[in-house]
């Protein structure tokens, strides 16, 4: 069991949404967060609460760059891939944006591959060092509203069970946290049930703290077991939405 007291922990997205409910539960456990975010507002609301913050836009590659850059050479225990976006890539209403495309991809798959690869050293000297990347249910199978966001999120899946392989050898473990639709900003205006950010932050803290290699979190469980006994099925029903 991974304890989380003194932990040093970085976290991106960590300004709103599941990122802040997962930094605030982190800190009551403990650990030490720094986190990140794109909107200055926000974390400096984050920042009176007492948390370090990095002001980091991952839809191009300088919001790496200054994530690295302000981590320096410190060790670091834990890496939360955190943050993304979805933007609309719907045919039906129209042409789609090559910027749009471009954006969601770079935020949601290219920066968490990287920021992993260059940290990669920090975390080797790191205290039990662990990658949290959260994916999404829709890694599991797609839903026809959302196929971009879910063409990333399945690849950062893919990425995460090749790569856990692999980082055995440097001792990092790699947990893959796969939410449902949680009531988020991003979410606003989508119908349907959706988890609180404080049941899925706390979902994931818990797989955290468990060394899971994977962490299926609320109905994502229903559709997993669904899709190993039929994927067929499971495929027809999200393409619905």
């Amino acid at each position: 069991m991974t304890r989380l007291a003194g932990k040093r922990v970085l976290l991106t997205g960590g300004s709103d949404g599941i990122g802040q409910e997962l930094a605030r539960q982190l800190t009551a456990r403990g650990a030490e967060v720094t986190l990140t975010g794109r909107s200055p507002e926000k974390l400096a609301r984050m920042a009176a609460e007492g948390f370090a913050t990095i002001e980091a836009d991952f839809s191009h590659s300088g919001g790496v760059e200054a994530v690295v850059k302000a981590w320096g050479a410190a060790p670091l225990d834990i890496l939360i891939n955190n943050a993304g976006m979805g933007r609309d890539h719907d045919f039906r209403r129209g042409a789609v944006e090559a910027s749009d495309i471009e954006e969601n991809i770079h935020a949601n798959l290219t920066a968490p591959i990287l920021l992993g690869a260059r940290l990669h050293e920090n975390l080797k000297r790191g205290n039990d060092p662990m990658i949290v990347n959260v994916t999404s249910g829709l890694a599991i199978t797609p839903s026809a509203s959302g196929p971009l966001y879910c063409a990333t999120k399945a690849g950062l899946r893919s990425y995460s069970i090749g790569a856990r392989e692999q980082l055995r050898e440097s001792g990092i473990h790699l947990l893959e946290a796969l939410p449902p639709m949680v009531e988020t900003q991003m979410t606003d205006g989508r119908e349907g049930k959706k988890l609180s950010v404080a049941e899925c932050a706390g979902a994931i803290v818990e797989a955290i703290e468990d060394r899971r290699e994977e962490a299926f979190i609320g109905m994502v469980k229903t559709l997993r077991r669904m899709h190993s006994f039929s994927p067929k099925l499971a495929q027809k029903i999200l393409l619905r939405f």
